[in-house]
């Protein structure tokens, strides 16, 4: 009726409906992927141990063996490695969803979605939503890790919050992306590898454990433009960590922090409608 007063008409109040309808299914499906994590505790065990193991074999490690430029000593290198581990971490949200995804359509789970009135976009925005949750909980965890080996931010609290929203930006755009690798192959084995063998090259040729300048001159204008090197950047910017450049006057040094607005937009705009579309195909829809 509110619709009604407004001037609207029908197919406005039908839309509303089902943007409403979308939201309410978002939200149950999150939930339903957030009760899970209980009773499969080893998940949570493994989601959690892989970054801590990370910044303990990088800390400790490899710290006294990568130098940063302009900061000496082994500290400055673990304060800049945490918003490395922390991007990686989000990126690699992209092999929960689409195991998470594959599994469902395995077990026929996805066709009993399909037998009922929910909205399309619901069901997997139920997925990415719930899965943005639990990364917030390792996120928590490898905050708790960093302040034990040593790092520490140094540009106050708001600022850190906002790198870690712009960490949670990044794997709600990053699981957009496993949603559709999930629905596109064939069963969770397949979607584990197809949602981490092309990662590991993005992750590495970055500056989320090497410093840029220290990199080939070839590969340093690819790894400062790469999406992980600008929420790295940013994040580092925020926390007030060592963040060296090879191009210190170019846009992903002087901007980082837009920058990583501006791929996570570009990765939600591409790849949430392909997911959308592709669940539409799958279904039948």
């Amino acid at each position: 009726m509110s619709a009604e007063v407004r001037g609207s008409g029908p197919g406005e109040v039908r839309e509303q409906s089902a943007a409403g309808r979308a939201v309410s299914d978002a939200g149950i499906l999150a939930w339903r992927t957030l009760k899970r994590i209980p009773r499969t505790p080893d998940m949570l065990i493994y989601a959690t141990i892989q970054p801590i193991m990370f910044v303990l074999l990088f800390a400790y490690v490899f710290g006294n063996a990568i130098p940063i430029p302009g900061f000496p000593g082994a500290r400055a290198y673990r304060e800049f490695l945490m918003s490395g581990i922390f991007a990686q971490t989000m990126a690699f949200a992209v092999a929960s969803a689409s195991v998470g995804l594959a599994d469902d359509m395995s077990k026929g789970l996805i066709d009993r979605f399909r037998s009922l009135p929910m909205a399309r976009s619901g069901v997997i925005a139920g997925r990415v939503i719930g899965d943005v949750v639990f990364n917030a909980f390792v996120m928590l965890v490898m905050v708790i890790c960093g302040f034990i080996v040593g790092w520490r931010w140094h540009n106050g609290f708001g600022q850190a919050l906002g790198a870690f929203a712009i960490l949670l930006l990044f794997a709600f755009a990053m699981l957009w992306v496993g949603a559709l690798i999930g629905l596109s192959v064939g069963s969770p084995e397949v979607a584990a590898s197809a949602g981490l063998i092309w990662l590991f090259p993005l992750t590495f040729l970055s500056n989320a454990f090497v410093p840029t300048p220290n990199l080939p001159s070839a590969l340093q204008p690819v790894a400062e433009w790469n999406p992980i090197s600008s929420i790295v950047a940013a994040c580092r910017h925020l926390f007030g960590n060592p963040s060296p450049f090879a191009s210190p006057d170019g846009f992903p040094a002087q901007h980082p922090v837009w920058l990583s607005l501006i791929w996570c937009a570009v990765i939600i705009g591409v790849f949430a409608p392909l997911a959308v579309r592709k669940y539409r195909r799958t279904t039948g829809h």
